[in-house]
């Protein structure tokens, strides 16, 4: 007698990446705390954008807070905004890609204090789009400060006598408030503190994505989830106050449903084609200077993903920009991305910068062709990112180690010396970018000529580092051979 062949049922949603590989340290595992709700949500999201099928048309939105590392974990569009301003930002992606499936992700400090605005207009104009609200009653991420929904007697690190309503107001409940507006379609409360209520959260989440499904308009699930580490407590404890504390103040509930309402979806207006752009947008760029494509010496140059980093102060972000410019004005689609450090000089920053003759995905260089390090710790964080058989750009005037890698194609450029050479030090950056655009031919010197006055402020700097860009490409096309 053959025996009975079982199928695996408990297995991760395929909206999750395998590994974590934009995630630092172990990439097989979270970085929430343990007992957080944060991962249990994710799950649910993740399962019912596998049911219905739609991980090819669905953009994450998340804002500042603990989420702010969700684009970590799915394998879905990813757009990162402003505290608080994830609805927003999730209007315009709708709008100009209406096909798409929105979802906000946002916490309390996050979506009921500065973005409180930003979540009541969106509801009232009942854009297409989920919003999971997380409810925590506490600032998770940056020290446990009071939230809008902080608790009455509640403690935090902002309210250690606990929060007093005749000074701070009595905590927002979000839920009723927005199902007093007359647009949104579904608003509903659920809670991660016990099988029961897990179970029935999931089934509020998947309704809240059919609505999006069905282009019906806007959904809003509160979350009731726990915060171990904000609050000091075992998860098991943190369980039992969402119970004892949260639920009588907070009650779970689905507040809107107007989902067995006939409805008929509008068809979906058609996106822009990036070519009208202009024209629907209004832009004159008769007088936009352009430049034939430079012709890369090597295919393996063409469509470079570039990470460049450095202290704050060297400039950084702007040769990102200029390379950004140049690319645009040769006629090919760019992104820039900054991502820079609270201190303006000193500090860490490096930038994200596609240049491709197809779209781009996503402006976010997880794995970089391209590496420009104007200083050692630059190297040491970045090097091991870097895709097999890139290119690395070396600042040798404050790199003295060598990359441990022996699969990367090396270019040393003494740009602080040489810069220093000229007059100015800070002109190092002008001439990393030459040394690039000279050695791999993927960028023209008259474009990067032409770019600067672009890109420059300050005029009277404009012949200083058009020189710099010139030594730099006069070295990087020299060391090509």
């Amino acid at each position: 007698m053959n025996s009975p062949v079982y199928e695996p049922f408990l297995q991760k949603p395929r909206s999750f990446y395998d590994t974590y590989e934009r995630k630092s340290g172990i990439k097989e595992v979270t970085h929430y705390c343990p007992g957080c709700g944060h991962g249990e949500l994710h799950k649910m999201i993740a399962e019912a954008i596998d049911e219905f099928e739609i991980a090819d048309r669905t953009v994450l939105i998340s804002p500042v807070g603990c989420s702010v590392f969700a684009y970590y974990y799915f394998d879905v569009g990813n757009v990162q905004a402003a505290h608080g301003r994830a609805p927003a930002v999730g209007t315009g992606v709708q709008r100009a890609r209406p096909h798409s499936i929105v979802m906000s992700y946002q916490g309390d400090g996050d979506l009921a204090a500065i973005g409180l605005n930003e979540i009541l207009q969106a509801a009232n104009r009942g854009e297409k789009m989920v919003v999971f609200f997380v409810n925590n009653a506490i600032y998770g991420m940056t020290g446990g400060q009071m939230a809008p929904t902080t608790l009455p007697g509640m403690t935090t690190t902002t309210s250690p006598g606990g929060r007093k309503v005749e000074d701070s107001g009595a905590p927002l409940r979000m839920a009723e408030l927005i199902s007093q507006l007359e647009a949104p379609v579904y608003v509903a409360r659920g809670a991660l503190c016990s099988a029961k209520d897990i179970s029935r959260t999931r089934r509020l989440v998947r309704k809240a994505m059919k609505v999006q499904v069905e282009g019906r308009g806007f959904a809003f699930v509160e979350v009731l989830s726990a915060c171990p580490t904000g609050w000091g407590m075992t998860p098991p404890d943190s369980y039992q106050w969402i119970h004892e504390k949260m639920k009588p103040y907070f009650p779970l509930d689905v507040f809107v449903d107007r989902t067995d309402e006939t409805f008929t979806a509008p068809a979906p207006k058609e996106p822009v084609p990036l070519e009208k752009y202009h024209e629907v947008m209004r832009i004159d760029s008769s007088d936009q200077l352009s430049f034939p494509p430079a012709q890369p010496l090597d295919p393996k140059y063409a469509n470079p993903r570039l990470k460049i980093a450095g202290f704050g102060g060297q400039g950084v972000l702007l040769l990102g920009l200029g390379l950004a410019q140049c690319g645009m004005m040769e006629g090919r689609r760019v992104s820039w991305l900054p991502s820079y450090g609270p201190e303006m000089r000193g500090g860490t920053a490096h930038c994200h910068v596609n240049i491709s003759d197809d779209e781009i995905g996503s402006p976010l260089v997880s794995q970089p062709t391209v590496l420009i390090a104007m200083n050692q710790p630059s190297l040491e964080k970045f090097e091991s990112q870097v895709a097999a058989r890139g290119l690395v750009l070396l600042n040798t005037s404050m790199i003295s180690k060598r990359p441990d890698r022996d699969d990367l194609e090396v270019l040393d450029v003494a740009a602080s010396e040489m810069a220093q050479k000229l007059g100015n030090p800070r002109a190092a950056n002008m001439i990393m970018l030459g040394a690039y655009a000279g050695y791999t031919g993927m960028i023209g010197e008259k474009t990067i000529e032409a770019a600067l006055g672009a890109i420059i402020k300050k005029r009277h700097l404009i012949e200083l580092n058009v020189k710099a860009v010139a030594e730099g490409f006069a070295l990087g096309r020299a060391a090509r051979g």
